[in-house]
């Protein structure tokens, strides 16, 4: 892959995985009937927005995650006052919109002062025009409309916290689900494109060449039969030829390989990697393959997704015992370079790469962490247990603290990236 490729490619995979467990929530709370009035996929300034409907679909500047703003899971950003002036155009006996500024420049409405509105229970205002007190019906699907921007008005039933414990439970956990779902449809394609371990393999095989890298620039080629490195035969041996090659930074080896029955003598340098202080010449080996069955790909990505689960939370383990160091961490930049240099392997290693962060997106959402779908999802446990809600602004202050820890961590992982990166 090109380098205009490469950024392609490691944008693709940020936006599906976000896409996906974003319209996991969007598509349940829909289902409940919740007004969804933006699905972002990005944090900070907009750089695109499109109205469908009635939901924003919004792509903004800062490309860590996304959201689902449901109505009634934040106070409003449109309010209307008693004693507000304001204008209602009126369709088929009902009011379809309520202008707040720029009253005069509007046509064919009404204008008066607000006595009374509700615009959650009994949909109705109550206006003061001419002198005359007048009684309105709202519209379900009214809009507010100030400074150029319209804001449908929510009715209690179309509001989060309206919908019964199951409800909302599905419109959070549906996130991570879907985060799930797609981790096992890429695993499943990575085993259908790769295949599986022949019985009884004789040799090694190329498996991906880094562009960049010496081995690039020698002309080895995947599928290439290894038969030795720099004097030592390895058959069957991954870790062996690792270890050879890794002892040979900076001194020029010889790899003979057979190609297509053809005996070849490839010479390359290997490059010392600064972080394993190993040689590398930017291969990966793999035994010779066959084409998967169908149960062959059920149960090999029953075992990926089974051994990347454990490992991801053996990395949490570290996180919570401290046995780490915050050059172990990474954020979206060192996510981003890990991504660029995995589309470099192939098509393949980058599916699985995707089908992995997809499942940790999954998992880490689901950590009871404040602000994450996990510690929602508690809150609605809690509420189930006890027959009513926790206190809506207690809940959002927690939600609001934990939001702010965790762009302070992130914001840490992603000056100590670009230090490394500056470092080299």
């Amino acid at each position: 892959m090109d380098t205009l490729q490469v950024i392609f490619m490691t944008v693709l995979v940020f936006f599906v995985i976000v896409t996906i467990h974003e319209w996991g929530h969007y598509y349940f709370a829909k289902r409940a009937g919740i007004l969804v009035r933006e699905f972002a996929i990005g944090f900070g300034p907009k750089l695109f927005s499109i109205k469908r409907g009635e939901t924003r679909f919004t792509l903004r500047l800062i490309p860590a995650g996304g959201f689902v703003r449901m109505a009634g899971e934040d106070p409003e950003l449109v309010e209307v006052q008693p004693g507000q002036t304001v204008a209602v155009r009126v369709k088929n006996g009902k009011v379809t919109r309520v202008y707040l500024d720029k009253l005069d420049e509007r046509s064919g409405v009404i204008r008066g002062e607000v006595e009374t509105i509700d615009l959650e229970r009994k949909l109705f205002v109550q206006l003061l025009v001419e002198g005359e007190s007048e009684r309105y019906e709202m519209h379900p699907q009214a809009l507010l409309i100030a400074k150029g921007r319209d804001t449908q008005i929510a009715p209690l039933d179309r509001q989060f916290a309206s919908k019964t414990v199951g409800q909302r439970a599905l419109a959070i956990a549906a996130g991570p689900f879907m985060n799930f779902i797609l981790a096992i449809v890429l695993f499943a394609v990575y085993i259908q494109m790769t295949g599986v371990v022949v019985d009884n393999p004789k040799h090694l095989e190329i498996n991906t060449v880094v562009d960049g890298m010496p081995a690039k620039a020698a002309g080895l080629q995947k599928g290439d039969v290894i038969q030795s490195v720099a004097g030592t035969e390895v058959g069957i041996d991954y870790d062996r030829m690792i270890e050879v090659i890794g002892k040979s930074a900076g001194k020029e080896i010889e790899i003979k390989v057979s190609r297509a029955g053809e005996p070849l003598t490839l010479t390359m340098t290997p490059k010392l990697d600064e972080e394993s202080k190993m040689g590398k010449v930017g291969v990966t080996a793999t035994y010779p393959m066959r084409s998967a069955t169908f149960t062959e790909t059920v149960t090999g990505t029953y075992t990926l997704m089974k051994g990347m689960t454990i490992a991801i939370f053996q990395g949490f383990g570290q996180l919570i015992t401290g046995n780490f160091k915050l050059d172990d961490l990474g954020g979206p930049v060192r996510t981003a370079e890990v991504t660029g240099e995995i589309a470099r392997q192939g098509e393949a290693q980058l599916i699985r790469w995707t089908a992995l962060l997809s499942l940790y997106l999954g998992i880490f959402n689901l950590l009871p962490i404040p602000a994450l779908d996990g510690s929602r999802l508690v809150f609605i446990g809690i509420e189930a247990l006890r027959g009513r809600p926790i206190d809506p602004a207690r809940e959002s202050m927690v939600h609001v603290v934990g939001f702010m820890m965790l762009m302070l961590l992130m914001l840490a992982v992603t000056y100590n990236d670009i230090l490394r990166l500056v470092k080299g």
